[in-house]
């Protein structure tokens, strides 16, 4: 056997700095996205609740004025950006919610705090903020950054895809990425052929089948480089080798999941017997298939009430639609399974 070949940390610093080096040659500004030059707090601020959410942002010193320059690109449930304000600011957007946002700055520096964490990041350590913190970003003067912001649900159900199954949590990633690492390495090298593809793209990002395949790799490559609550899962090799119907029944309750499901519909549908189902689930999937229906359910009352407006439903009508009788169970699940109640969700 080869022995396996590692890359020196010096090449994988290396790999970071031509990156940086690379950027500052090129225009911050690109064409087909979001863009705005301006000297105006303001005017900045109404960008970025534009292109990402509700915030303050405040000018945090005087040495060096505003010149905020803020661009991004939408392609499917992803947004590729770049930002630097020139001077000091501090943007406080609360809790990001809906997205994640994976941030490498080419240049300066940028202290993060997400709740009780603090994260300091550079052009040799990135940040990852997650979407159930409050978070709160001192933007240093002359500090240059290249963003990708996720739609929680999509890279939720991307995951849940290469699961196999729904998730049981929310995804919560490790704050901060170590840009000379393996995992960093292949980020960074990701960030730079999309940045190229930015600059030289003549509309191919608008094309359906290349901005599905783009996200796919993107999301795909966060999940297999950045350490999460599911990297152990997403890891095991003999998930590959689940029994098909393991699979089988997956696809019935996705199927079904609106319909009274019992284990006996469940081993009929299969052709094996329910002791079977209880194995193969506690194996290759680590939960039970009751419990998978239960979060798929939660799933949907979830999509549902994020869809409805207040004055078309109510919490309990959809909860009892997809089959929570019990509404007091039913509130606690869904707060530990999406970091808030179920009202909450359908009044935003």
């Amino acid at each position: 056997m080869q022995p396996k070949m590692v890359m020196p940390i010096e090449s994988n610093a290396m790999e970071v700095q031509s990156f940086s080096s690379m950027v500052h040659d090129t225009p911050i500004l690109l064409g087909g996205g979001e863009s705005l030059q301006t000297q105006d707090l303001e005017e900045a601020r109404r960008w970025g609740v534009k292109v990402f959410c509700e915030s303050n942002l405040y000018s945090a010193g005087a040495r060096r004025p505003l010149n905020a320059r803020l661009f991004n690109r939408s392609v499917r449930g992803m947004g590729f950006g770049r930002i630097s304000y020139g001077g000091e600011v501090t943007i406080d957007p609360g809790r990001l919610d809906s997205f994640f946002l994976f941030q490498v700055p080419v240049r300066g520096r940028e202290l993060i705090k997400m709740g009780s964490e603090t994260v300091y990041s550079t052009t040799t350590m990135g940040s990852i903020i997650n979407a159930d913190k409050p978070v709160l970003v001192h933007h240093h003067e002359d500090t240059d950054k290249l963003v990708v912001r996720i739609d929680r649900d999509v890279l939720e159900r991307h995951c849940a895809q290469h699961l196999g199954h729904s998730l049981r949590h929310g995804i919560k990633f490790q704050s901060s990425m170590d840009l000379s690492s393996p995992g960093g390495v292949r980020w960074v090298q990701l960030m730079k052929w999309i940045y190229e593809s930015l600059l030289s793209d003549t509309g191919g990002l608008d094309s359906p089948m290349i901005a599905s395949q783009l996200e796919q790799m993107v999301i795909t490559m966060i999940l297999s480089s950045q350490p999460s609550n599911y990297s152990e899962e997403l890891s095991r090799e003999e998930r590959s080798i689940a029994p098909a119907f393991v699979k089988r029944i997956e696809r019935y309750i996705e199927e079904h999941a609106g319909e009274a499901i019992t284990m006996v519909d469940l081993a009929e549908h299969a052709g094996v017997s329910s002791r079977s189902i209880f194995n193969g689930f506690r194996r290759y999937r680590n939960t039970s298939p009751m419990s998978y229906l239960k979060e798929v359910r939660l799933q949907r009352v979830h999509d549902e009430l994020k869809r409805m407006a207040q004055t078309d439903t109510t919490v309990t009508a959809v909860a009892f639609r997809w089959g929570f009788n019990h509404l007091g169970h039913f509130t606690t699940d869904y707060k530990k399974r999406f970091g808030e109640s179920p009202s909450q969700t359908l009044l935003r």
